[in-house]
């Protein structure tokens, strides 16, 4: 009996609700890059009802002029990667790159937008440090990753699979029928099961989303063929035919058939877009990142027959999770480390700095361990505390508090850095969202 009443009384904690202020600071924290003054009084006015309904509607905020005149400058943020190919060096991209990301995180008013992109861009990483995509990624943040995160998950899908960044990034361009024995000039080619293996584990059904290896090279079959024109000029998206292996396929236990060229392919990401797996890999993933490092199996299940209920709408799954009780749990406030992006953006968005100059925050976001569209590994940048805390990060994120609060960061004027102190930069409040 003592047990049972234990238990009771833990759960009635872990669910027990936010008092009003609270639950401000809670949506400020969680879904943006860190509240301003004027955030809170917005909030306020609206009602987090409201405040949380136009978020989801990004279309409907007015942007910052600020950030827009900030953005201006960086000329290589509006070129095409065929452009980027042939007038930007490679500093000059990953730079400009990193501060417009900076900027926007910083400045602008479509605040969970920002954080959604972000998310969205690591869960299809493509590091700009390989070969082709430092010119390609550019592109592949703005017109592939940043229209759909609020959309269908499928069309997310789609567009990734086409992405001439992702193409490079996990070597499908290089993927061929493995009956053509040789392709150009004696080189030997065959089939490239990168972009199979982790369409599966990391774009859709994770790791135990019951797939087989067998799986994993039927989907690379699929996916022969797809490749880019002259992708070191920035090029874009092809099928090429010949390429093909065009036999017949058995994905997931559904029969594609020979003959079905580009077809193949499409197949396969509707299988994925639809399979159970990919509603509740989704899901928890998109938990993690907005309630909890351990999300619940029931949050995660309802979020996910949202997500199979309106055919993978991000919009309405966001919706159903900002709606749970566990969202607004007290066990959940403040129970997350940022990350070094957030944890810089924060501290300059509530000191009211201006950024002239994006770069050494840039450089202090590296620091501690995040350097930006640098992520090697396919599984971007997590979203769990626990990739943040070593002793190298944590004095990382000290050294930038101090620095900031005492208006030595190069770039970065912070006329209310005297309050540093009261926000107390660097120590375990700051830190936690």
């Amino acid at each position: 009996m003592r047990f049972l009443l234990g238990l009771l009384l833990a759960l009635h904690v872990a669910a027990a609700p936010l008092s009003e202020d609270a639950k401000v600071q809670h949506a400020l924290d969680r879904l943006t890059f860190g509240a301003r003054s004027c955030d809170v009084d917005q909030i306020q006015r609206m009602g987090i009802k409201q405040w949380i309904d136009l978020h989801l509607h990004p279309e409907k905020i007015t942007e910052n002029p600020v950030l827009e005149a900030k953005l201006k400058p960086l000329e290589s943020l509006r070129l095409s990667a065929e452009n980027l190919a042939k007038d930007y060096g490679k500093s000059g991209v990953i730079t400009e790159l990193a501060a417009g990301k900076l900027y926007r995180a910083i400045y602008s008013n479509r605040q969970l937008a920002e954080v959604l992109a972000d998310f969205w861009f690591n869960h299809f990483n493509v590091s700009q440090q390989k070969g082709a995509a430092r010119y390609l990624v550019t592109a592949y943040e703005r017109d592939t990753i940043r229209p759909h995160i609020l959309g269908k998950f499928k069309d997310m899908l789609l567009a990734t699979a086409e992405s001439p960044a992702m193409l490079v990034y996990l070597d499908n361009v290089r993927s061929v029928d493995p009956r053509m024995a040789q392709m150009g000039k004696g080189k030997k080619r065959g089939l490239n099961e990168n972009y199979g293996r982790e369409l599966m584990e990391l774009h859709t059904l994770g790791v135990d989303g019951g797939y087989t290896q067998k799986d994993v090279t039927e989907v690379a079959r699929c996916f022969t063929g797809w490749t880019v024109r002259q992708p070191r000029q920035g090029g874009d998206f092809a099928f090429n035919r010949r390429m093909h292996d065009n036999g017949e396929k058995v994905v997931l236990g559904v029969r594609i058939p020979a003959g079905g060229g580009i077809e193949d392919g499409r197949k396969v990401l509707d299988i994925l877009a639809k399979h159970p797996s990919t509603a509740q890999f989704i899901s928890r993933k998109l938990a993690i990142r907005f309630v909890s490092d351990e999300p619940s199996a029931a949050l995660v299940d309802r979020m996910a027959k949202v997500f199979t209920k309106s055919g993978g709408d991000i919009r309405e799954v966001m919706a159903a999770m900002l709606e749970s009780p566990e969202f607004w749990s007290e066990k959940n406030y403040h129970s997350k480390l940022k990350s070094p992006l957030e944890l810089v953006a924060s501290a300059v968005r509530a000191l009211a700095a201006d950024v002239e100059s994006a770069d050494t925050l840039a450089k202090r976001v590296a620091e501690a361990g995040q350097p930006l569209y640098r992520k090697q590994e396919p599984t971007g940048y997590s979203n769990s505390s626990e990739e943040w805390v070593s002793t190298a990060a944590l004095l990382a994120r000290m050294n930038f508090g101090v620095a900031l609060a005492e208006n030595r960061i190069a770039g970065v004027t912070a006329p209310e850095a005297a309050k540093a102190t009261e926000l107390r930069l660097g120590g375990p409040e700051f830190q936690r969202k």
